[in-house]
Formats: structure tokens, sequence, C-alpha cells
């Protein structure tokens, strides 16, 4: 375990220009032309797979006895359109679904409020009523395939939703596996998608917790997202850092809600960005795991092993892809694809060729599934567990972010934890996304097919194109949705739903009984508003 030196360094690469012969990574780590058995740390802390610090990952034969999740992000225009394409990627070999959601959802706005026009299906899927939601899943036996769900201040809308279905399947709660995104605070840092002050946006995640642990034992109940960090432009020191203090604060909150560290924490994921620098990217995740079982240990007191393996989704870099010749992608998601597998992975989403233009065709979605299947049997990666375990340069890498992650966490914990510490972790993302352009724009990093190797004729592949109609269409089905309804009954819950919000108990059983009695989730998501308020940014 790395431990803090007394000289601070770099968490964000220097500007030196293209003529320096120095090498660095994007995290301000310079890189040496030859390492040798001196630059492995003396007290190299590795143990063995599935044993704590779980630096070689969390399950002892990795991926000989499994594969990792092949999970595919998709979701657009309406759900009946969204359907067809969760059922096209389960017939290509996908083994997990990954559920995008339209713009208003992810605010939890109806699609007929004045602010949507516009955006209704146009990032993901619109998702109004349990209509929606049974519509986007028939056919799909929830019992029989996991769903991940990017959704954040309306995750326990969202979910609850999706349990509403899988009891109309006649599935029991207790079979569900899935994820709820459900990770608010990075909202607030990177995305801007939120709703509620953070105070009882921590409740609503605390009360999810403690729902899924007597109700929906399987369900992953935040995946603590450092890839969106990654994505506004931090480094991978950073990403490792900000993601696991907001971890840190999750856990608090919990501990601090009532609920035993271990009744809750063996359900948390974690969600990260995969880059191109492969050396990087593989040591990123094994300093991740190691710091995350000696916090989870050391700072919460955690028993249960599986309290203290940190698991993960990784996704392939969206900042990554490039608009100029888009078709070079596909190497960039092979590389990023083959990292998170090299380092760990529990499930894995590759990027579409064509997603800095638009939402993946379904060639592209292929592509990407295919890219998954080669690594998986073709690159040799899944024949050994850590591979890269041992190697002068990853050792020596891994041991350098985890420390200068650890500072940065430490400055994290000075502010009160990254609920406080909000502003502070803005600046820094802001600093390492100034430096990636500048960088780009002197020559130094070089991209190809942008500041390098450029070519006049730009190339543009046949695009996913959303019909404008899908908007008008969803609104109609809205406003039937709430014509055919016992409204009287929709009033009462939701009245339920903003006493229990007032007082203490957990909200999600009134939000489930609203959302079955036809409450729609602007409704549901307005009522606790009502109480909740709304956040107002400081900067």
């Amino acid at each position: 375990m790395a431990t803090t030196p007394a000289e601070e360094r770099l968490t964000v690469a220097p500007i030196v220009g293209p003529d320096d012969p120095r090498h660095f990574t994007d995290s301000g780590i310079e890189i040496k032309p030859l390492y040798t058995a001196a630059d492995v740390p003396a007290d190299l802390e590795l143990g063995e797979p599935g044993e704590f610090p779980y630096i070689r990952g969390p399950h002892r034969e990795m991926y000989r006895k499994q594969f990792w999740t092949m999970r595919q992000y998709a979701g657009y225009a309406s759900a009946k359109e969204s359907n067809e394409r969760y059922r096209y990627l389960l017939s290509k070999g996908g083994t997990g679904l990954s559920m995008a959601f339209d713009l208003p959802t992810q605010l939890g706005l109806d699609s007929d409020n004045p602010r949507c026009l516009g955006e209704v299906g146009r990032t993901g899927v619109a998702i109004d009523t349990i209509d929606d939601m049974r519509t986007a899943f028939d056919g799909i036996p929830l019992d029989q395939v996991s769903t991940s769900m990017t959704i954040n201040a309306p995750a326990a809308c969202l979910m609850l939703l999706y349990e509403l279905v899988g009891e109309e399947q006649g599935v029991e709660s207790k079979l569900l596996r899935g994820t709820t995104q459900n990770d608010v605070l990075k909202e607030y840092i990177a995305r801007g998608n939120y709703i509620y002050p953070p105070g009882p946006t921590m409740r609503l995640t605390t009360d999810l917790f403690a729902y899924c642990k007597e109700n929906i034992p399987k369900w992953n109940t935040v995946s603590i997202s450092g890839y969106h960090f990654r994505e506004k432009g931090c480094s991978a020191v950073q990403e490792v850092a900000f993601t696991l203090s907001s971890g840190i604060a999750y856990v608090q909150a919990a501990v601090d809600a009532g609920l035993a560290v271990d009744d809750f924490a063996p359900r948390l994921a974690f969600f990260f960005n995969g880059h191109n620098n492969v050396f990087q990217e593989v040591a990123k995740f094994r300093a991740a795991r190691r710091m995350w079982a000696h916090i989870m240990r050391d700072r919460f007191g955690a028993q249960n092993p599986k309290s203290m393996m940190l698991r993960f989704h990784t996704q392939t870099g969206g900042v990554t892809l490039t608009a100029q010749q888009p078709e070079n992608n596909i190497a960039r998601v092979a590389l990023q694809g083959f990292a998170a597998v090299c380092g760990g992975t529990q499930s894995l989403h590759t990027n579409g060729y064509d997603e800095a233009l638009a939402l993946p065709t379904e060639r592209a979605a292929k592509i990407a599934v295919r890219t998954q299947q080669v690594i998986a049997h073709e690159s040799g990666a899944t024949d050994t567990v850590d591979p890269f375990a041992g190697s002068y340069f990853i050792e020596a890498l891994t041991e350098e972010i985890e420390s200068r992650a650890t500072e940065l966490i430490a400055k994290v914990d000075e502010l009160g934890g990254s609920v406080n510490a909000i502003e502070f972790i803005t600046g820094e993302i802001d600093e390492s996304a100034w430096g990636y352009q500048e960088r780009y724009r002197l020559g130094q990093d070089i991209v190809v097919g942008v500041n390098k190797y450029e070519e006049d004729e730009i190339e543009v592949p046949d695009l996913l194109r959303v019909d404008p109609e899908s908007e008008n269409q969803q609104v109609a089905r809205l406003k039937a949705f709430k014509e055919n309804r016992d409204q009287q009954q929709v009033d009462a819950q939701l009245e339920r739903l903003r006493n229990a919000a007032q007082g203490t108990d957990n909200v999600l059983p009134y939000i489930k009984d609203a959302l079955r009695d036809r409450a729609s989730l602007g409704e549901v998501c307005g009522a606790m508003q009502d109480v909740f308020g709304k956040y107002q940014p400081k900067f």
C-alpha cells in the first residue's frame, strides 16, 4: 500500500511542447526509457487473486472461469425501438444490457414538459411511465439478463419500474440482477444532470441501499463513476482519486444513516473509463483495487471480504473517439478494451466507431461487440490471471498512481469529503482538461487523424438518425396514459410520498406505490422536489 510522500507530485502532465525529450502520462508521471528490478517497490503488496488486497482481481480464476459481462450501452427514441436494439445485441452475443436514457428522463422530467422540447429520445430511450418500461423489456425475461441503468438523480424510480415489470413477468425481486448508476456526486462535478441538493440526494442513495438489501439483494446499488470525470478531462490519477473519494462519501453517508458497512458494501460497484495508454490503464485498475481494499478495511472496519473487493464496469473512452477518420476508432476501442480486460474488469462496453458523430448504427454496435469477442477468444488476455503482474514497468506505474491518488484523496478529506469538495474537484479537472487541449494544440500529444496524418477528405459514415416524429408519438402516448388512470389515486399516492419525504422513513416503498398506481416519472420526481428543493450550483 502506497504512503503519502513528503513531496507532492503532479497529477496532470506538464506542458513542455513537442521537442522536449521526456515522455509523460496524462497524470504527469514521467516514463523512463527503461525499467529494471530496481523500479519495483521493495514492499510490493500483491497477494493472490481473490484475496486481500485484490490487486490481482476479485476472483481466483478470473476469466479462466467466466468472461466479463459483454454489456453494450444502448437505447434511443421510444421504448419499442430500444427493445428492438436490445434484442439485436443479445442475438449477437451480448450477455447483458446497458440502458441509455434520454436527457428528460435523466432529469426526472416527463416528455410533455416544455423544457424537453427537441430532447425526447435523442440521447437514449424516453421512460415516462410503467408502460414504457414494460415495452422496453417486452419478450426479455428479466431473470435471465443483467441490466445496467445509466441513471442517477431518478435512479430509485427507474429501478422500481424495472422491479414492477419483473413482478408482472412473475420474476421474484430476489432474482433480479443489474446496476443503477445512482452516483449523483459526479453529476454535480462533471455532467450537470442533478435534481435535488446533496443532502436529500445522499438520503435517496442510502434509502436505495437499504431497500435493495431487503428486497433486491443481487442488485448493485450504486456504480461509483470515474468515467465521467475522465470524459470531462481528468487524468488517470485524478480519476482514481476522485472516484474513490466519491465511494468514501457514499459509504460514510450509509454508515451515518445507521447501516452496517458489511450489510451494503458488497453490492457497491464502480465504473471506470478506458483510455489509449494501455499500460497506465492496466496500472490504474490494479491500483484502484488495492486502494479500495485498504480504505474499506482500515477506514471503515469492513470484515466481509466482498466489502473490500472493488468490482467495476469499464466503458471505452468516448472523449478519445474522433470525428475525423472515424474508422481509426475501431483500433482505439480495441486497445482500450484490451487494457480493461488485462486490468481485470467485471463488465465492459465498447464504443461504436461512429459515436463521435451520432448514436451508434447497428453495424457499429455489432463491430463493438465483436471487438470484445476477439479480445476474449483471440488476444490471449484471458488465458492467465493478471497477465502484467510483476512487470517492472506496470508495478512501478501502479505504485506511482496509487501514491499520487492517495495524496489527492487526502486533500479531498481535508475539505470535508467529496460533498464539500465539489468546487475543488471541478477546478482540478478543469485544469487537466485545459492541459489535454494545450498538448494537442502544440503537438506534444499526437491524435492520429486530428493533429497528425490528417486527410483533406472528410469521411462521414452512414449515421443513426432519430425520427423527430418519435417525440410527438411519445408525448401522445404519455397524454393517453395520464387520461386513462384514477387521478385521485395518483394524487393520494403523491401526497403520501411528499409526507414520507418530509419524515425519516425509507421513501422507496412510497415511490413504488405511486409508480404502480400509474404516476409518471416526472410527477414522482416533482413531488420529492416539492420537499427537497432544487440544487443550485455555487460556481
